[in-house]
């Protein structure tokens, strides 16, 4: 099979398309013929080693396909079962190898590109809004990078649940696509916080969702109201630097939390509970999701180096 492998931690470049074997699926595993894998954020930590990873490997954790053949002891899937994961083995392949108790079924009216376009960024954006900090109607939030991926998913979930958003692009174009998905304010990166607290009648807002990281960190807590929580899932910009806690009491008795998609589908139950909202929401027309970008399996290297330039919006896949 055609894949893609990291043969040591780097750059983009270090992605190199090769001919490997078809995986074989073990006890409890699913093996997958991929009809397209999302392009995340994780799979880049995961090229440069700021997420544990062995070389040589084959990156890519969000997939979506027809099962081609399953382990022993599987009992809940079977070959022709259409299944997607944010927890491939592999997924920037041909064919990839899924645990069926990280596997989720994909139903009839949810075609398999679509399921990878949501799955993993969907699953985030639930735990967000449901959970790390459940959006209550009437709540403003902060949004960053609105209008990507997660971004444009944080902000329709949020007016689902009867919030109003403010969103943060980096151009004119991104000011445009996060509007159409529901944000009513869209601001610069400038001195957002003052604008935030502007907005917001100088109180600022019960919730920011950072995925940026060490750029937007100082001006998301500044833009918090007292007992705020700043919901730091990524570091798009890099790491935040060492931080005193004492600096949330002065601000307000803020709360600070870096989340993690792996602890809020912690089990086959509520993994499966929160894809089922996601995929209902997308067949109902309740969630839209854009896909930014599809590439040829052979370009992941240019997906990387697209997605990590923030020159995207919305979702990048990979198709085979």
């Amino acid at each position: 099979m055609r894949a893609i492998v990291a043969e040591k931690h780097g750059g983009p470049e270090v992605l190199v398309p090769a001919d490997l074997p078809d995986p074989v699926p073990g006890p409890g595993q699913l093996l997958v013929r991929v009809a397209a894998a999302g392009v995340n954020y994780i799979d880049t930590y995961h090229r440069t080693g700021r997420y544990e990873t062995h070389p040589p490997f084959t990156p890519g954790v969000e997939v979506a396909g027809e099962v081609e053949a399953v382990g022993e002891g599987v009992t809940a899937f079977a070959p022709g079962d259409v299944v997607a994961t944010a927890d491939a083995i592999g997924g920037y392949a041909e064919k990839a190898l899924v645990d069926q108790a990280r596997a989720v079924p994909v139903p009839a009216d949810v075609e398999p590109e679509r399921a990878a376009s949501v799955l993993l960024q969907g699953l985030t954006a639930h735990y967000l809004t449901h959970s790390t900090y459940a959006v209550q109607p009437g709540d403003t939030v902060l949004v960053h990078a609105a209008a990507g991926g997660m971004g444009l998913l944080l902000t329709q979930l949020v007016k689902l649940l009867g919030g109003r958003v403010i969103g943060t692009v980096s151009t004119p174009l991104k000011e445009r696509v996060a509007r159409e998905a529901g944000a009513e304010e869209v601001i610069g990166y400038e001195d957002f916080p003052r604008r935030v607290k502007d907005l917001t009648g100088g109180r600022g807002v019960p919730v920011v969702y950072d995925g940026v990281g060490a750029a937007t960190f100082e001006g998301s807590l500044a833009s918090l109201q007292p007992r705020g929580l700043l919901a730091l899932y990524g570091a798009a910009s890099g790491p935040v630097p060492p931080f005193d806690p004492i600096r949330l009491a002065g601000a307000g008795s803020l709360f600070l939390t870096r989340p993690t998609l792996a602890h809020y589908v912690s089990t086959s139950e509520e993994l499966r509970t929160r894809a089922e909202d996601v995929f209902g929401w997308l067949a109902a027309g309740r969630l839209d999701v854009r896909v930014g970008e599809r590439y040829p399996l052979a370009e992941a290297r240019r997906a990387h180096e697209d997605l990590e330039a923030r020159r995207t919006t919305g979702k990048l896949l990979l198709i085979p």
